[in-house]
């Protein structure tokens, strides 16, 4: 199998890391050479934070370069057109729709850009959801990632079965049934 490249962004404090470790976990289960790397940003509330996830027969390194990422899974809006130049032509952007002002915009240093999905959407195979209004109506906006997630699942090599078994084994054991109700509820997205 030819290398697959998967790209993770968002805010600290989102679920990137977890949601990385769920990607490689699935690469594993599916026999596949995997790499990982938090290449940048900070996991502390509020930094940006990017992880490659890379899947294949071999994988020599775990960066993705520019223009090929087959999925760009971001779960904030600006960063998704923060990292939006890392997705191939034909790669899927998935993103979270929702605006989290960074400290640039709530000390009035900048502007949040205004039509940022629609802008991105002429361009690219584009698929939103607002997991974070998802994530509260199943009563755990933490599991928002995990929406977002589903969706991209099914632009990826992987079963749902196999997705729900890895998340079974990812996640903290006492959020198991939430997790899997989210990516449930994303993958019918």
């Amino acid at each position: 199998m030819e290398t697959r490249n998967i790209m993770i962004v968002g805010v600290g404090g989102q679920g990137t890391l977890l949601t990385s470790r769920i990607l490689g976990g699935i690469a594993i289960h599916g026999g596949y050479d995997v790499k990982l790397s938090e290449v940048h940003g900070m996991a502390q509330r509020g930094g940006s934070v990017v992880t490659f996830v890379r899947y294949g027969d071999k994988v020599a390194e775990p960066i993705v370069e520019v223009g090929q990422a087959d999925v760009l899974i971001a779960f904030e809006r600006l960063e998704a057109l923060r990292y939006i130049h890392y997705l191939k032509k034909d790669g899927v952007l998935v993103v979270n729709d929702q605006r989290m002002d960074p400290i640039t915009v709530v000390t009035g240093v900048a502007e949040y850009p205004e039509h940022i999905l629609e802008d991105m959407e002429k361009e690219h195979k584009l698929l939103k959801v607002k997991a974070m209004e998802e994530a509260k109506k199943l009563g755990n906006s933490r599991v928002f990632n995990i929406i977002v997630l589903g969706l991209a699942a099914k632009h990826m090599d992987f079963t749902k079965e196999d997705w729900l078994e890895v998340i079974k084994n990812t996640v903290p054991p006492k959020t198991v049934e939430i997790n899997l109700k989210a990516f449930e509820l994303g993958y019918t997205l």
